[in-house]
């Protein structure tokens, strides 16, 4: 009998360590190098605004990941490659559209997967009601994922214009 319980309270051991092998932790993920990540995305939202800008709409949208959603001021979601392709033919038909940008920041998450990139914007267009150029600023923010190849793309973006400054008083 004694030995019947030495035997069970062994294997019952030995099944036990074996589970505990089992729960072992991940190996530890080499940690993200955020500051190459942030240049990355800064570089390809730069390479965005000058493709923008040359007005070829099909290198613009291509930094789109499949499903992006851009949120506009007033204006309805554009939501998915196609739509967001036709959004910006629209756009770049009007003769004074000109995008600058400044104040570029970007976060990174530190899973290093995510990217938020921030900049304050300029944008110059047609205004439908007095037919003249006319100059809109405000924020651009920007959400980047990256994708399984590596690269980085635009799942969201949301632009937001502020007032115009406000005059200083005299006095």
């Amino acid at each position: 009998m004694k030995n019947r319980m030495l035997l069970g309270g062994v294997l019952g051991l030995a099944a036990a360590a074996s589970l505990a092998g089992c729960n072992a932790p991940a190996p530890a993920k080499p940690a993200v190098d955020t500051a190459k990540v942030a240049d990355a995305v800064k570089a390809d939202a730069d390479q965005l605004v000058a493709e923008f800008n040359a007005r070829d709409a099909a290198k613009a949208v291509a930094h789109d990941a499949p499903g992006t959603v851009a949120m506009f001021h007033g204006a309805p979601n554009v939501v998915g490659v196609d739509a967001d392709l036709a959004n910006t033919k629209t756009q770049m038909a009007d003769a004074a559209m000109k995008l600058a940008v400044s104040n570029e920041t970007v976060d990174v998450a530190s899973s290093g997967d995510m990217a938020v990139y921030h900049s304050t914007y300029a944008y110059t267009f047609t205004d439908p009601k007095t037919k003249k150029a006319t100059t809109e600023n405000g924020n651009w923010l920007v959400g980047y994922k990256q994708q399984a190849d590596g690269t980085w793309k635009i799942t969201w973006n949301v632009v937001s214009d502020t007032p115009p400054a406000t005059p200083a008083k005299k006095g």
